[in-house]
């Protein structure tokens, strides 16, 4: 019980904070009078009350946070903090059910950009600004952030760090203080973003939608403010700088936060992950423009090559975004996109999926099995660059691989149970526990997560979750030794 009186305690502050993040939308709406005032008046008014009201009934619990405690508050600050990004959207949109305003906010903190609503074009704009910020707050790890602001509210962040943050950046400090960490990886994130949305606007946007697809493009969340997504500008050029900073954001911050302190690119070489993340994905989309070119879908290469490009890049680092309705290409591409979507992004990167280097370490353990049956005494170690990899390692992602793969056959037939036909059912499991957004059927490109009922949003919102944890790190809370003293 003091476990949980004293997360609780941390959580409270959390959302006191959160709520101040409320105050960026509520600005422009009083600013533009677009009628959302009140809405974000109310939702910072519950916001803090219930957050202060929990850390002054637990203020008494206060200690250094174990491991344990870092993982069931990255659990409940993950759970909890869409009920209260929610409250704009229900408030503002008194048709919105429960379960679909949770949707939309766990889509946005999760970085996945699957959307309930439509008439985007129509929204007051403070509303679209809170969906590309929440998007952007949740595309770096609300967690990041709490490391780097938690020791000014007198609580220490390294276990929270250590069970949200993916991959090599759980093994390396990069600086010697955890929330020094924490702060130079968001100087990165934040910088990145003021040249994205400078650069959207040099290349055609207006200053609001420069800000808020600069928001959904670092934070690879896909959500933007009109229900065309990119094919309403029709742009080549705004497509292109899209593509740019989606690749960016693909990319582990960890090696932008090294080459930023080096002030050169040597890290960029020796990133394991890059090279591989970069040919597939680049590789994928000039073969997929050969094959639209050669097949008619479009007779010019220049323009096949546009359209390919930016969908796949756009699904394969779990953005989301869409130019064009891809689900009407030849099916093999569309599901070639979503395999993408599993593993392409690097671990430490804003995207979703098992990561790269999952994907690599998982390849040299085949390749050592089939050298192992043919020259059983041969000495194959997995490697990394130069790096041996740990049977403890190559164990681990094996067990993450089958987690992986069980959660989405397991969501596919609950979904397919609850009355979805197959290939929604089965691209939603992937979209979602991807944190990729769209999906194919009847979550495709074209149209929205609407058409389903509570029920199957419900388990939308979960494996969104589940994804954006990375599995074990919700898992664990639910199994009885965790629990235990």
């Amino acid at each position: 019980m003091n476990r949980l009186l004293v997360v609780v305690n941390v959580l409270g502050k959390m959302i006191a904070v959160f709520g101040l993040t409320m105050l960026i939308p509520l600005c422009l709406a009083l600013w533009l009078d677009d009628g959302a005032g009140w809405v974000f008046q109310e939702s910072i008014l519950v916001t803090l009350s219930c957050g202060l009201i929990m850390w002054l009934l637990t203020r008494r619990y206060k200690r250094e946070l174990q491991t344990r405690d870092g993982f069931l508050l990255v659990v409940l600050i993950w759970a909890v903090l869409p009920a209260f990004a929610m409250l704009p959207f229900l408030f503002c949109l008194p048709d919105l059910s429960l379960s679909m305003a949770y949707f939309e906010a766990v889509s946005g903190l999760t970085a996945t950009g699957g959307t309930v609503l439509t008439g985007l074009d129509n929204l007051p704009l403070s509303i679209n600004l809170w969906r590309g910020e929440i998007v952007w707050l949740g595309g770096m790890g609300l967690i990041v952030l709490a490391v780097a602001i938690l020791p000014l509210l007198g609580v220490g962040g390294r276990q929270i760090f250590k069970a949200e943050t993916p991959g090599p950046m759980k093994e390396s400090k990069l600086t010697p203080r955890i929330a020094e960490t924490a702060k130079g990886l968001w100087l990165i994130y934040a910088s990145l973003t003021m040249v994205c949305m400078l650069a959207y606007r040099w290349a055609g946007m207006d200053w609001f939608d420069a800000v808020m697809h600069a928001f959904t493009t670092l934070g690879l969340g896909g959500f933007s403010s009109h229900d065309a997504s990119f094919g309403y500008w029709d742009s080549p050029l705004i497509e292109l700088v899209a593509i740019i900073f989606m690749l960016i954001a693909g990319i582990n911050f960890a090696t932008h936060f090294v080459a930023w302190r080096a002030k050169n690119f040597i890290s960029y070489r020796f990133d394991p992950e890059l090279g591989w993340f970069l040919f597939i994905v680049l590789a994928s989309c000039l073969g997929f423009a050969l094959y639209l070119w050669f097949f008619n879908i479009y007779t010019d290469p220049l323009t096949a090559l546009r359209y390919a490009s930016f969908n796949i890049i756009s699904v394969a680092t779990t953005t989301g975004y869409s130019s064009t309705d891809y689900s009407l290409w030849p099916i093999f591409i569309p599901f070639w996109m979503l395999f993408l979507s599993a593993f392409c992004t690097s671990s430490g990167s804003t995207g979703g999926g098992i990561k790269m280097m999952r994907a690599r370490i998982l390849y040299q353990q085949v390749y050592r099995e089939l050298i192992t049956m043919m020259h059983p005494n041969a000495v194959t170690p997995a490697k990394l660059g130069k790096t041996v990899i740990s049977s403890r390692v190559v164990f681990a992602v094996l067990v993450f691989i089958f987690v992986y793969i069980v959660s989405i056959v397991l969501m596919t037939l609950v979904l397919t149970l609850s009355g979805l036909d197959e290939m929604t059912a089965f691209s939603a499991a992937v979209a979602c526990i991807n944190n990729l957004g769209p999906g194919l059927g009847g979550i495709g490109p074209s149209t929205t997560y609407a058409s389903l009922t509570d029920f199957q949003t419900w388990i939308c919102s979960f494996a969104m979750l589940l994804g954006r944890l990375e599995f074990f790190t919700l898992l664990v809370v639910f199994t009885p030794a965790f629990w235990r003293k």
